[in-house]
């Protein structure tokens, strides 16, 4: 987590200062449930609004920024305070929390590193204000990244396929599988291809108790 050690906790209730000795440089003031439990009907409203979009969150924050000491903006804060300070509680407290926040950054930054290599055209960035060509490069993006998530999926089918595997890997290493890798891909340079090109994977029968292939290339 971002400045970690900047982030200021809140205490649950009043009149415990000796509570939470190890906490106590990160601790600050109460969180004031009688502000949460006296607007709590009109805080649902805003939220079910929101859901239900029969209004935007822009409208209501706006409301909410022209008066910030809103009765029910102030509910909202308080609510955010106390779910902040839950999180980061256990957040330091689980370590399967932690690595699963990290695992998930780093496919999200190597996805990222991935967009920057399928999508290198003008240094991966969208250099024009048109929303026409907007709408058609962020369009392309995802065909790019549906082919590429679906082409990996599919080499690995066929590589698990194969018996050796089955003592090889455990649990874990099952759960670390993922099609989002992108090393194998090669942007630059001229590449052959023709409509009779056929992606060559072994299509091997299933066996008993394995997955079944999601399918072979429509090419």
């Amino acid at each position: 987590m971002k400045r970690i050690n900047k982030v200021r906790l809140y205490r649950p209730a009043t009149g415990e200062p000796s509570a939470y000795p190890n906490l106590a440089p990160a601790l600050t003031r109460p969180i004031k449930w009688d502000v949460i439990d006296h607007n709590y009907d009109q805080v649902i409203k805003y939220a079910t609004a929101i859901r239900t979009r029969t209004a935007s969150t822009e409208a209501i924050l706006s409301r909410f920024t022209r008066s910030a000491s809103h009765p029910a903006y102030q509910a909202m804060l308080e609510i955010g305070r106390a779910q902040r300070t839950a999180f980061v509680a256990r957040y330091l407290s689980e370590r399967d929390l932690q690595r699963e926040i990290e695992e998930g950054l780093n496919v999200v930054e190597s996805w990222n590193a991935a967009n920057a290599v399928i999508y290198y055209g003008k240094g991966g960035e969208v250099s024009t204000n048109r929303r026409e060509e907007v709408k058609m490069g962020a369009l392309c993006l995802r065909i790019l990244q549906a082919s590429l998530v679906y082409v990996n999926a599919l080499m690995l089918q066929d590589v698990l396929a194969e018996e050796e595997w089955d003592d090889r890997l455990t649990p874990a290493d099952r759960r670390g599988l993922t099609p989002l890798f992108w090393t194998h891909v090669r942007p630059y340079g001229k590449s052959a291809w023709t409509w009779g090109h056929a992606w060559q994977l072994e299509h091997r029968p299933t066996r008993q108790g394995a997955p079944e292939r999601v399918g072979s290339p429509p090419w």
